[in-house]
């Protein structure tokens, strides 16, 4: 098989995920997308002709982001009609394994050349059809007896709970975007257009849509816990609650709850978009790699506590490297919860100094889909500053499962 060589990758802000309020809140999820692969086709001079596929992960696929975005992006970015799109839903996951088929198409040699990446407006969840949990559907009983799949925020906790995690800082800000580092991958979404990220363990920032500017604290350590009044709710006429499902497979558990709005991931609006192409293309054409796909994976794990596969997907990635954990220069571990990222630390053992290390989705957000094309294009931007080799990429997504990604620099 040949290599996959990441060529580029670029980003548009993340706004808050709330009509009305985040500046991307307004715009189409299409026009979302389109803004990415047309300025990753810019930047690269692209003959789009030459691009076989585009690759899009979106989670909730339904309502305004239904309809195959990727394809629909694409033909708004301009993309030649002979360019073609899918879109597909691993939840969380969606963003690492769209780059994940997309290197796989070229290391199989069906593609030379494609983009990846993924979209979410979650500034659209609520709508009418709509609706981001489909596994949490009371109607669908025969699954909920055999798998019960409870809120996110419930399972949190309760692996917290298990763990014996208690309500620490369990992440630090390392640094402001303003100081340039998250900076160069983010392109423009629209003009005069106002950013607003959101809330995170310590600052967040503001800015027009191309930067982050004006970096503002909030007092996070003293807020109610966010899962408790929503754990013992009764969903249906039978009484049944997250809490009894949680019970149901871990009996006797009794749920402390420690995760709140600051330790919990941001709810916003993003799109990623990640250039892929095979050697023979890119030496053809001039284009100067940054990276290579050394390993992919996908784990699952239990679908009622949801949370746990990244800690076993990781370190299954890693031989298929050739690499152990500890060649790993730098872990981008989605903080879809602060214990996601805390057990994947203490699981695995890892030097703290290596994880997040610009900050994660409780400051920047999560937009669920985009989530995981994001993160390559942090971490090999890191590689980069730091001048460093190996960087891993993972995250938890419903129904129990973790995608990861292995790149190393070129």
């Amino acid at each position: 098989m040949t290599d996959a060589w990441i060529i580029d990758t670029c980003r548009t802000p993340r706004g808050i995920g709330k009509k009305g309020k985040g500046a991307l809140a307004e715009q189409h999820p299409q026009h979302l997308g389109a803004t990415v692969l047309k300025a990753i086709a810019e930047r690269n001079k692209l003959d789009t002709a030459d691009v076989g596929d585009v690759v899009f992960g979106t989670s909730s696929q339904r309502g305004r982001q239904s309809g195959d975005l990727a394809r629909m992006a694409a033909l708004e970015a301009g993309y030649d009609i002979r360019s073609s799109g899918m879109t597909l839903d691993r939840f969380c996951g969606s963003g690492i394994s769209s780059v994940n088929i997309a290197a796989m198409s070229i290391m199989s040699g069906t593609e030379d050349l494609v983009v990846a990446g993924g979209a979410e407006m979650m500034s659209t969840y609520g709508e009418e059809g709509a609706s981001p949990t489909p596994f949490m559907d009371n109607g669908n009983l025969a699954l909920r007896a055999m798998h019960p799949q409870p809120h996110q925020g419930v399972c949190a906790d309760a692996i917290a709970t298990m763990e014996g995690i208690e309500r620490p800082p369990w992440t630090r800000w390392r640094t402001c975007p303003s100081s340039g580092r998250l900076m160069r991958s983010i392109t423009v979404t629209s003009s005069g257009a106002w950013c607003r990220c959101t809330r995170w363990t310590a600052p967040r920032w503001t800015g027009r849509s191309s930067r982050g500017r004006r970096p503002r604290w909030r007092r996070w350590r003293n807020l109610k816990p966010s899962f408790a009044p929503i754990a013992d709710y009764p969903l249906d006429e039978t009484g049944i609650t997250y809490r009894s499902m949680v019970l149901q497979k871990y009996p006797g558990l009794d749920i402390v709850h420690v995760h709140h709005a600051g330790n919990s991931s941001g709810v916003v609006d993003g799109a990623g978009a990640v250039l892929l192409a095979s050697p023979e293309y890119a030496r053809a054409h001039g284009m100067q790699p940054r990276a290579r796909i050394r390993a992919m994976c996908n784990m699952g794990d239990c679908p009622t506590l949801m949370l746990n596969a990244p800690g076993a997907g990781g370190p299954q990635s890693a031989p298929a490297a050739g690499l152990s954990i500890a060649d790993i220069d730098l872990f981008e571990i989605n903080e879809a919860f602060a214990v996601v990222a805390e057990k994947f630390i203490r699981d695995l053992d890892l030097d703290r100094d290596k994880v997040n290390v610009n900050g994660g989705a409780m400051a920047l957000g999560h937009p669920i889909g985009a989530t995981g094309s994001l993160l390559i294009g942090t971490v090999l931007d890191e590689l980069e500053r730091r001048d460093q080799q190996f960087g891993l990429v993972t995250m938890c997504a419903a129904g129990g499962m973790a995608p990861a990604i292995i790149i190393e620099r070129i």
